[in-house]
């Protein structure tokens, strides 16, 4: 078990809010008639500043799907979501392009680093695309908190996995946003690198007062998280609170998986995942082609 979150300042980051994303009554359909699905089932959540919360469920239990309509990824077919005090619900795109840009970061499994750009020029990215001149030192700081300052200049291809993971923490803290959002982060890694990425985001949150939404499959990433939302058909329907042993949700995940089986016949689509890897980037962040508008 880890110990318990520490006190920590805001490290500079100004809130509007207690609660980082705010949830309510937000329903995703994906479809029409007969053949719609229900993704997200009327869900309220909320996600306080300076905490981190994973997100766990069997496969089509709508993870992917709370984490991208809770970034702004995608649109909630009805409902709100406020991210650090602003309701994106009816933004335009590029308010909400703005938004996603200024005060979200992105960490998928894919990495979805800039293949022709260097370590530091990844990192810089979000700033330059901001229309921001990075700070002296800033871009080098950045890396040497993840442990990678001696690799600036090193290409994706360069790097290991986890070196590269690594380099999308940087970038995604770099603008010091208000939320974190993270899919997966570990799934491509073994496990030394996978824990030193999780020692990083829980860093992010006890030194600098980062929040964090981590969608898992991992039991035991989800033991360095506050607290651990459970999810099935659309719907939360457990949570932790408080540090908890890995092996504590690996029990809570077995009975809500069997339960969930009992119950269907499988067959339930999560169509986050299908809007998922990769859209951080391609809904107006400048990070690559628009991947997911393929799902629309």
């Amino acid at each position: 078990m880890r110990p318990a979150a520490r006190p920590s300042k805001l490290d500079g980051m100004t809130t509007n809010s207690t609660h980082a994303v705010e949830l309510t009554a937000v329903t995703r359909r994906y479809g029409a008639g007969e053949r719609a699905v229900t993704a997200l089932d009327a869900i309220d959540a909320t996600f306080r500043a300076g905490t981190f919360t994973a997100v766990m469920g069997p496969s089509g239990s709508g993870k992917s799907t709370l984490l991208h309509c809770a970034a702004g990824l995608d649109r909630v077919t009805s409902g709100d979501v406020r991210i650090d005090g602003t309701t994106v619900t009816g933004l335009s795109e590029r308010a909400l392009t703005r938004l996603r840009r200024d005060r979200v970061g992105f960490v998928f499994q894919a990495f979805n680093l800039v293949p022709a750009l260097t370590a530091a020029q990844n990192v810089a990215l979000p700033l330059r695309l901001a229309g921001r001149r990075p700070a002296a030192g800033e871009v080098t700081a950045a890396l040497a908190e993840v442990g990678l300052d001696g690799r600036a200049g090193h290409r994706p291809s360069e790097l290991s996995g986890g070196q590269q993971q690594r380099v999308a923490i940087a970038r995604a803290l770099v603008t010091r946003p208000a939320v974190l959002f993270a899919d997966e982060p570990t799934g491509a890694l073994d496990a030394t690198s996978g824990a030193e990425v999780l020692r990083l985001l829980r860093s992010a949150v006890d030194r600098h007062g980062r929040t964090v939404v981590m969608v898992t499959h991992d039991p035991y990433a989800a033991a360095h998280a506050d607290r651990v939302l459970f999810l099935a058909d659309g719907r939360v329907v457990d949570e932790l609170t408080g540090p908890a042993d890995a092996e504590v949700i690996a029990v809570r995940t077995a009975r809500l998986e069997s339960a969930h089986r009992s119950s269907r016949g499988g067959g339930r689509a999560d169509h986050g995942s299908v809007v998922g890897h990769g859209a951080g980037f391609g809904h107006g962040n400048g990070f690559g082609p628009l991947t997911d508008e393929v799902a629309r």
